[in-house]
């Protein structure tokens, strides 16, 4: 198997005495799931999932403020990060300290397996890696058949406000809503986390509007401020878990069983 990350760094596979710090939230859940929870010996305070597993593990600040003096404390072998959620020097200087810096940058739910491969394959835990394959195997398929119920809609996709953004569709969010045939909106845009304005022109192909549970914490009181703006009236308004459509690893097996069933509760208006 060959061990390459997404920066193009070929990884040895680690020993028995490896010491993991996840920046990084769902792989933090992905390496619990692979059996590795008891190597984890840092995290970010975003890192929530295992719940019991992670509330007995170190933490190390954000995903964008690390606290390099308490993560070095930790005497790391192995670091993992991502291209998205950290910062690019604060990944660099963490590689003037840590053996090794894992770098993850999925796109899209299909990149998942090659994921847990990774991860799996860098500390032994192959077989447990591709039972997790197998799962997203099956989970993918049935979403998949789910989809072909569901007619194309456009969805604009709240991450934030003040100011208000979205995602382009060069984003695994984008790409994890396509599975049930929502189109995100704008069709093209120069960030991959774009800026928007709620008027007509961005709101012209939208059919739906969805505010995630994160990054911004999103909550029912502010789908209601939304659904009573004048723009949006017109348009069905819905909080959704943001977990589901933007955490990959092991949680995007539950999101293809999730937005199925999202989207059908959506539609028939529970």
């Amino acid at each position: 198997m060959s061990l390459v990350d997404a920066a193009g760094q070929r990884h040895p596979p680690a020993g028995d005495g490896a010491r993991i710090v996840s920046l990084v939230p769902s792989v933090t859940e992905l390496v619990c799931d692979l059996g590795l929870g008891e190597r984890l010996v840092g995290r970010t305070g975003f890192c929530i999932h295992p719940r019991e597993r992670v509330r007995r593990v170190a933490k190390v600040g954000g995903t964008k403020d690390v606290d390099l003096r308490r993560l070095r404390a930790l005497a790391p072998t192995h670091v993992i990060v991502n291209i998205d959620e950290n910062r690019r020097e604060t990944v660099e200087e963490i590689a003037r300290f840590v053996p090794h810096v894992i770098v993850t940058h999925p796109l899209g739910p299909l990149d998942n397996p090659a994921l847990y491969r990774l991860i799996g394959g860098v500390f032994g835990r192959e077989a447990e890696a591709e039972g997790l394959c197998e799962r997203f195997a099956r989970a993918y398929a049935a979403c998949e058949r789910a989809a072909g119920s569901f007619a194309p809609n456009g969805v604009l996709y709240l991450i934030w406000r003040k100011p208000w953004m979205t995602v382009s569709r060069d984003t695994y969010i984008s790409r994890m809503l396509a599975l049930v045939n929502w189109r995100t909106v704008p069709e093209t845009a120069a960030d991959r986390y774009p800026e928007i304005a709620l008027d007509e022109a961005t709101l012209a192909a939208v059919d739906v509007v969805l505010a995630s549970s994160e990054p911004f914490p999103f909550r029912a009181r502010d789908v209601d401020a939304l659904r009573a703006l004048p723009e949006l009236r017109s348009r069905t308004v819905a909080l959704i878990d943001g977990e589901m459509t933007s955490w990959y690893g092991s949680r995007a097996i539950a999101g293809f069983e999730y937005l199925p069933r999202f989207r059908r509760a959506l539609q028939s208006g529970h």
